[in-house]
């Protein structure tokens, strides 16, 4: 888990960086567009679609432009052509990398994520190599600085709401798993309680880690996730790394 909650925090820290130059902005859009398609515009009935919603306005994303991608994709408007793609290979010391993707030409897509795999020490690998790994979950995040309650009562409030683990990590941050189900009703009864939430989101947590304690190795990990997700294609990047705090600093 502390592999992903260190990714985790560096994403969102990436993420608002992207937004001061619409980059997010375009990968939201596209997320709420595919989600509408395929699930309809009802935030209620459509879970996906509410939670790209949801994303999108973590991010400061303009309502006018979520209205937009969404009618775009109950519309068959022009952005609708994309497609899901899950991308799976591995990185330098053997990590297991999981990528969802949005396309509109795949052999493009692969062609790319091939060649971003290969340049940062990595190797792209065939369906179903890595996926077994990794297991949906919803994921929240809670800086232990920002937290004004015992941390007891902490974790009471999280289980009593239908959590199924809370870890403190070395990096100072609690990280929350909740089944897929209680993922909303958790999110929702720490808001009410006060609780301040760094990061939450579904995604994809690794059953085991790999430590990773060598300087280049964990720098070639970390080049190659943040090339992936630089790709306009890309929605989301998954790994099983743990590597400790000093050394995601560096």
């Amino acid at each position: 888990m502390a592999g992903h909650s260190k990714w985790a925090n560096t994403k969102h820290r990436k993420a608002r960086q992207d937004a001061v130059k619409g980059k997010v902005f375009t990968k939201l859009a596209r997320e709420i567009t595919v989600a509408a398609r395929e699930g309809g515009e009802d935030l209620d009935t459509n879970f996906s679609l509410r939670l790209a919603v949801q994303k999108a306005r973590e991010n400061n994303m303009p309502n006018d432009n979520i209205q937009r991608a969404i009618q775009k994709g109950v519309g068959g408007q022009e952005g609708s052509s994309y497609e899901q793609a899950i991308y799976e290979g591995y990185a330098a010391g053997g990590v297991a990398i999981l990528l969802e993707a949005l396309t509109d030409n795949r052999n493009r897509t692969v062609a790319e994520i091939r060649y971003i795999f290969s340049r940062h020490g990595g190797s792209l690998g065939e369906s179903g190599c890595v996926s077994w790994m990794f297991n949906r979950k919803g994921f929240l995040s809670v800086n232990k600085s920002e937290l004004r309650i015992d941390e007891d009562d902490l974790l009471l409030i999280a289980l009593d709401a239908g959590a199924e683990d809370i870890e403190l990590e070395d990096d100072g941050t609690f990280s929350i798993t909740t089944e897929l189900e209680n993922f909303e009703s958790v999110k929702k009864q720490l808001q009410e309680q006060g609780i301040p939430i760094a990061s939450s989101e579904v995604t994809m947590l690794p059953s085991s880690t790999i430590n990773i304690n060598d300087a280049d190795t964990a720098g070639r990990i970390l080049r190659l996730m943040e090339a992936l997700d630089d790709h306009d294609d890309v929605q989301n990047v998954y790994a099983n790394f743990d590597i400790p705090a000093e050394l995601m600093v560096q």
